[in-house]
């Protein structure tokens, strides 16, 4: 019986994929509450969406 410790990690620099293997990655976000697909949105939406920032708000000082 096999266990996942068993397992030697795969090289992952090994594995190459050809385009045909490939699919396509498909981004969702979240507007107005709904989960959508960006590819759904007009060309307008679409770039307004590539302009997004991205921030991390930091962690608020526990008091004590």
């Amino acid at each position: 019986m096999h266990h996942a410790t068993d397992r030697q990690p795969v090289n992952q620099s090994a594995v190459t994929l050809d385009d045909s293997e490939r699919q396509p990655c498909e981004i969702w976000t979240r507007v107005m509450g709904y989960h959508r697909p960006v590819a759904s949105f007009n060309i307008g939406k679409q770039g307004e969406f590539h302009e997004r920032t991205y921030f991390r708000e930091p962690c608020a000082a526990s008091a004590g």
